[in-house]
């Protein structure tokens, strides 16, 4: 049932060992793959040599850029499956060896011979928009576009998204106090624990069978079919669980080499599995950003107008970026009420590796620049930071950056979030306390809020099917990638039928040719979207059961209910008839039978969005805005500038919680991946773009003793049509945790803090006049 603290329904094959990953499959005569990647961020190919590779024990077949000569993009086709005549970035893929072994496929690696001609490199995104040659796309204005973007051929500048609210002119009049923040955030990597990974097969009747570590297999299955002309019927998408993903795991990249490596050897078996240092940089990673956010209010901190301009660094290619910097722009105050609002938001070529999406999407960006601006307008205020904030939040009746109407049901209570969160930090025993000589202990808040960004016609579906003891099965096509949603899943069903979650058994693994569709396992819709369609078939199961019931029962099914495993007469519940009795119909005792075979469809379908006006902005974006506020507390050292984050506080309005320790879990380890984020995470370029930090020897996470006390709580105002009122929650923990970690550090040692991540050099270098 809901509100009860379940454990995860995979949970035990996965500690035990006994849960399986996409690499952990393997058949015989299976082949592999291997990558060849560019050792340059900037360069023309002048040849290829491959006749070494091809000589090499093992070895099957290699494939290069020109056996493969497409072009693909979610929101742009500007990317090779393999590079064709040039490479964008340091560690794009060139070629792929096909061998009977990964060993021999690593060996013949070296026997490929590339000869390349360097290009000047693009290092950032003010180089990029500042029309630096040459460009990283010549032919950008001849590349095809999937989706409606506003590129600028001539800076490097894939899409432009524009927001205006109001006469931002008349608005810059009413200020009394401005400020001017600027913020950078550096490229980082997703570091999910299970690298990407999928295997290929082409059967002899065509059918393709695709076993992918994907967030995406319903998108893998479309995009595989478009670039490869083939019947979308033909090809079959098989995701088993995924060992964690982050949004790095929705982008559609290794499958498209894959596939072509099976072509290339008859269809057979080919499995591909990146290295960690290929995973890091190869495929798509997390995007960059500058930002410069001016802010105007009254004298009494009543926000008045915003000025943002959102530079986003999505590498040689747009992939995902061009919808990050548009969710970016629609979202771009925070939770704040601001009626003059003018925010420029750029996609822009580099020769970095290319983004994708990221826990957050684009929130975690806006949230950080926003919330150091609030800090430095508090300040200049000589007002307190949480006062600031409580007096602007955003309340039903407002309307966000894009002009969308709120109320309580799409918006909760930001407010109601930072006063909790006031109190378990301690806010007012004083944000800053010198505790020794060297030791200063310093608090920093920061508010978030987030929607998705789906198509406006997202779907999900659901199915559910009966065992011949009265047990359920549920079908449902989102990926489990650790986020705990099909446990969820299965306590709205218990609900639902009111039975125990025992009673259900839900499929783990994606097959997308017997999985209802679901759009993508992203932007914390999967139990918004997936539950709806879940308790949409729960009723549509109800029916028939009481329609067969209503013959053993001998009186008209609206004269019945089900629940507790039964169907039964409401009037009196002791007349009844056991589920497993009328699941597939009902036999009487002279062997007649009624009825049906039951099986339960649900389906749910986005609805109320609109396209967004691409010279205003204007629109809704998303179903709902899940709110809250953090805070981090920070014991720093004033000699060496090192720092131990002590504690970290969230409160999200997160509507009705369906599982609270998973709720809980969820939001905790967000908030890990934040600080981490926050604290030491990030891509160090060389000065020929090289990434010098690509293995967790040099790139280096929160390790496990390094994280603070977390404390997690919840509001509960209810989204209306939610399931049971719950709210969107994957991704929040992570958003507002930079800002709040930048905001402790700033005040503790007394400089502003604009840049992640956030190394004791960077505070040194800050303490004596550094410059983003």
């Amino acid at each position: 049932m809901i509100g009860r603290s379940l454990p995860r329904k995979e949970g035990n094959n996965k500690v035990t060992g006994a849960a399986k990953y996409t690499s952990d499959f393997s058949a015989v005569g299976q082949l592999h793959a291997k990558l060849i990647t560019s050792p340059h961020a900037h360069a023309n190919i002048k040849s290829i040599d491959t006749s070494g590779a091809r000589q090499c024990p093992g070895v099957r077949a290699v494939i290069t850029g020109q056996d493969c000569p497409i072009l693909t993009g979610s929101a742009i086709e500007d990317r090779p499956i393999l590079a064709i005549d040039k490479v964008r970035y340091f560690g794009e893929p060139v070629a792929a060896i096909v061998a009977d072994s990964e060993y021999e496929a690593q060996h013949a690696s070296d026997y490929i011979k590339v000869e390349y001609e360097l290009l000047p490199i693009i290092h950032s995104a003010k180089e990029a928009i500042a029309g630096k040659r040459p460009l990283v796309h010549d032919q950008l204005v001849h590349y095809k576009r999937a989706k409606e973007v506003r590129p600028d051929p001539k800076r490097n500048v894939a899409n432009h998204v524009k927001v205006r609210k109001g006469d931002i002119f008349a608005g810059r009049e009413k200020c009394e106090c401005s400020i001017e923040t600027n913020v950078f955030i550096p490229q980082s990597d997703h570091a999910a624990m299970e690298t990407r990974a999928v295997q290929v097969e082409i059967l002899p009747n065509k059918e393709v069978h695709i076993y992918s570590s994907s967030q995406a297999p319903f998108m893998i299955k479309q995009v595989i079919s478009k670039y490869f002309m083939l019947n979308e019927n033909d090809v079959v998408v098989h995701t088993p669980l995924v060992g964690g993903a982050f949004g790095g795991k929705a982008a559609v990249q290794l499958e498209l080499i894959a596939y072509a490596a099976s072509k290339a050897v008859g269809g057979k078996l080919v499995k591909l599995t990146n290295t960690r240092e290929d995973d890091m940089v190869s495929s798509p990673v997390h995007i960059g950003m500058n930002a410069k956010v001016l802010l105007g209010a009254t004298r009494k901190g009543e926000l008045i107008r915003a000025e943002i301009q959102f530079l986003f660094d999505a590498g040689a290619y747009v992939d995902e970026s061009s919808d990050i910097t548009t969710t970016a722009a629609l979202n771009c105050t925070g939770p704040y009420k601001i009626d003059y609002v003018w925010c420029d938001s750029y996609c822009v070529y580099t020769n970095h590796p290319y983004a994708t999406s990221f826990r957050g999407y684009g929130h975690g960006e806006l949230t950080f620049a926003m919330e150091r601006a609030l800090d430095v307008l508090a300040e200049k205020l000589e007002m307190d930071p949480v006062e600031l904030r409580k007096k602007n939040t955003i309340k039903p009746g407002n309307t966000t950056p894009t002009q969308a109407l709120l109320t309580k049901s799409n918006i909760g209570n930001t407010a109601k979030c930072l006063e909790r969160v006031k109190e378990l930090i301690n806010w007012q025993e004083g944000r800053t306390i010198k505790v020794s000589d060297r030791i200063i202990k310093a608090k920093g808040v920061s508010c978030l809020w987030k929607t998705s960004m789906s198509p406006t016609n997202a779907s999900s579906g659901a199915v559910i099917t009966f065992n011949k003891d009265g047990s359920m099965n549920l079908n449902v096509g989102v990926v489990e990638i650790g986020q705990g949603t099909k446990t969820a899943l299965t306590q709205l069903l218990a609900e639902s039928m009111k039975v125990d979650e025992s009673k259900i058994h839900i499929m783990m693994d994606i097959d997308t040719q017997t999985s209802p569709r679901h759009w993508k396992t992203v932007a914390s819709t999967g139990l918004y979207m997936a539950g709806n369609a879940v308790l949409e078939a729960a009723e549509d199961v109800k029916r028939q059961l009481k329609d067969n019931a209503a013959y053993a029962l001998r009186c008209k099914p609206e004269d019945l209910d089900v629940g507790g495993a039964h169907v039964y007469l409401k009037s009196n519940p002791e007349i009844n008839v056991n589920v497993k009795d009328v699941a597939s119909g009902y036999k009487y005792e002279n062997g007649n039978a009624a009825g049906r075979l039951v099986i339960g469809h649900g389906g749910f379908v986005m609805n109320h969005l609109t396209k967004i006006n691409q010279q205003t902005g204007e629109g809704v974006p998303g179903p709902s805005w899940t709110v809250g506020a953090q805070a981090v507390e920070v014991a720093f050292d004033t000699k060496t500038f090192f720092y131990k984050i002590t504690k970290a506080v969230s409160v999200i309005d997160a509507g009705k919680i369906i599982n609270p320790r998973g709720a809980r879990g969820q939001v905790t380890g967000a908030m890990s991946m934040g600080l981490s984020w926050a604290s030491r995470e990030g891509f160090s370029f060389d000065e020929l773009g090289h990434v010098k930090n690509k293995q967790f020897r040099t790139y280096k996470t929160l390790r496990f003793d390094e994280n603070p006390t977390y404390v997690v709580e919840f509001l509960g105002t209810p989204q209306l049509d939610g399931p049971y009122g719950a709210r969107g929650l994957g991704e929040h923990g992570i958003i507002g945790m930079p800002a709040a970690l930048a905001n402790s550090l700033s005040a503790a040692a007394g400089v502003p803090l604009n840049q992640l991540p956030i190394v004791p050099e960077l505070i040194w270098k800050q303490k004596r006049g550094g410059v983003i």
